[in-house]
């Protein structure tokens, strides 16, 4: 059996640990501060569209007191501090870990990878709409929980324990696609959650004003035209257009939705808006592409 270390229990991170134990397989996770006191003492308690309302047991550790060995480290913190969990990356793996970076922010499996040599790092995005509603408490809203994740084509990795990690992910009610093209794949979905955070922050709406007609959705829609324009630049092939991708995608969600950086923004929290808004910036900038509708929801957020 596979020992899971998932690194980050906000809500991504909570929420695969939650049904990675609740599929009955071995999982532990990192926390801090009084969110890992709440789980530690009662539990995860959750509130889910696709598991209902329960208390979830979790084996939780600070990054100081852990000192297993993972097998497979999904790693679920802020692109912001990414930094500050290397050593701990370093500490849980052993000569065949796989590390499988979940973040917005496309490129991150790459510059993880640089940081721990002689670490199998893969890459990772997710779908899912989970986040804390106060310590030790987790809401995961609608009925799309979706991990893509794959190795990179210069890499040697072990097909039978990716294909193992896919089976278990199912087995526990996730959808885990394995990725034949893991730059494409992080990119597109770096593209949907740019255009869901910016749109969503800019107008301080949640989603359910982007799903209907009108001045919301178009400038939705214009933001992954733009990012889908750099992506070729950068010698991505997209299976289909990326707007019309997007529109599936957000369409789907449940109306209340709104993104984690959204929140983040509206309690004056740090947030990942230069990974996710200034570094299309800086990419379009860099290929010479013009994106007139990214300029525009900038401004807002340039102090």
């Amino acid at each position: 059996m596979i020992n899971y270390l998932v690194v980050g229990t906000g809500g991504v991170g909570a929420s695969i640990a939650a049904f990675l134990q609740l599929g009955n397989k071995n999982v532990e996770c990192i926390a801090r501060g009084e969110h890992l006191e709440r789980i530690r003492e009662g539990g995860l308690v959750m509130e889910s569209t696709l598991k209902g309302n329960q208390t979830v047991p979790l084996e939780v550790y600070s990054s100081e007191e852990y000192m297993g060995k993972a097998d497979v480290i999904f790693v679920c913190v802020k692109s912001y501090s990414l930094d500050s969990v290397i050593d701990l990356i370093w500490k849980a793996s052993h000569n065949d870990t796989v590390v499988i970076p979940i973040l917005n922010v496309y490129g991150t499996g790459p510059k993880l990878q640089q940081k721990l040599p002689g670490v199998t790092v893969l890459d990772g995005c997710i779908y899912i709409v989970g986040y804390l509603t106060g310590p030790g408490q987790l809401k995961q809203v609608g009925k799309i929980f979706r991990i893509v994740y794959g190795a990179y084509k210069d890499s040697q990795v072990d097909r039978e324990l990716l294909l193992h990690i896919q089976k278990d992910l199912v087995e526990c009610g996730i959808k885990a696609d394995l990725s034949e093209d893991i730059q494409r794949d992080t990119f597109v979905k770096w593209s949907f959650i740019s255009a869901m955070a910016y749109t969503g922050a800019y107008y301080e709406a949640p989603m359910g004003e982007v799903q209907k007609p009108g001045e919301i959705r178009e400038t939705f829609k214009g933001l992954p035209a733009e990012s889908q324009q750099i992506g070729l630049k950068v010698g991505i092939l997209f299976k289909e257009d990326l707007v019309e991708y997007n529109l599936k995608v957000i369409d789907k969600l449940a109306p209340e939705s709104t993104s984690s950086m959204q929140r983040d923004i509206e309690k004056g929290n740090n947030s990942e808006i230069d990974s996710l808004l200034f570094e299309m910036i800086r990419l379009a900038e860099e290929y010479g592409i013009e994106i007139p509708t990214y300029r525009k929801v900038a401004e807002k957020f340039r102090k």
